[in-house]
């Protein structure tokens, strides 16, 4: 049960026959707009939830002690607004349509680079045709000729071979990052209506893609994509191969931010985005 604001709820399973609806109507192709998302991420982000009047929400949250707010579904009356951030300090994931307006009621609004989404041609990851590809189809090939590999649909029955995959790459890490979230998604992924797929080397699991649709089943965002061993060329590989196997009704693919991590960001530019899934903060009300 959501209450109504200003008394929160924590999120739960029960939420997303309310929710889920909501976000698939959404048409800006945000990553973190999907009830699987703010679901998964609810522990990292502290996220609770209230509803401020018939199909609008708030969800509130705090990163390293700092409150935000996101309203992933629209903005309320200017009143309601200016008390949510007097109340929570500054607004995240804010799409490029509400940075406008935001923008027109006098409010500071700024991009958050380190939050913008990449966004990619399903052909292009799934062809990686001329020039600009010849590195990654190196490689890609390099992996196919020298290993005895297969894919699968990562259904339930891969669901243990999944999570020993997670494990070994999260025994790796320092920071733990998304490694709660993906467990959770891997144990939740028929409820949640995560598809994905597992890939095997000789018979041992070694990496696995999960994800959803996006933007009325014209977009497709991953959310999960881990991989274990030394494998030279299994990234190059795995992106490659769940690109081709999508249907063709998804012309997109979001591979979500780099958080600021300039490897990361460094392999995000490597593929050759198309474009940038824009993303703003915005912290104060010039009124005030």
């Amino acid at each position: 049960m959501i209450y109504d604001y200003p008394k929160f709820s924590e999120i739960s399973l029960d939420d997303r026959d309310v929710l889920h609806p909501l976000f698939q109507r959404l048409d800006e192709g945000i990553s973190e707009f999907t009830f699987a998302n703010i679901y998964l991420f609810r522990k990292n982000h502290h996220y609770k939830i209230s509803r401020i009047r018939d199909d609008l929400y708030l969800i509130t949250g705090h990163d390293n002690g700092e409150p935000f707010f996101i309203l992933p579904f629209g903005l309320p009356e200017p009143e309601m607004l200016q008390k949510l951030f007097l109340e929570f300090h500054g607004m995240k994931i804010v799409s490029e349509n509400q940075a406008k307006l935001l923008t027109r009621l006098g409010y500071s609004v700024k991009e958050d680079r380190d939050n913008f989404d990449y966004l990619y041609t399903r052909t292009d990851l799934a062809g990686l045709p001329g020039r600009k590809f010849s590195k990654k189809r190196n490689l890609v090939k390099l992996f196919v000729n020298n290993h005895n590999y297969r894919a699968c649909p990562l259904f339930d029955s891969y669901r243990e071979d999944a999570l020993s995959i997670l494990e070994k790459w999260c025994r790796d890490r320092d920071d733990i990052g998304d490694c709660g979230a993906a467990r959770e998604a891997l144990e939740k992924m028929q409820t949640l209506q995560l598809c994905g797929t597992i890939y095997y080397v000789d018979d041992q699991p070694v990496a696995f893609t999960l994800g959803e649709e996006l933007v009325k089943e014209t977009s497709y965002v991953i959310h999960f994509e881990k991989a274990v061993g030394n494998y030279k060329g299994l990234y190059q590989f795995i992106n490659k191969a769940f690109a081709s196997m999508l249907p063709e009704c998804y012309k997109t693919i979001n591979r979500e931010q780099d958080l600021g991590n300039e490897g990361l960001r460094h392999a995000k530019m490597s593929y050759k985005p198309i474009g940038f899934i824009k993303k703003y903060r915005c912290f104060f009300s010039v009124h005030s």
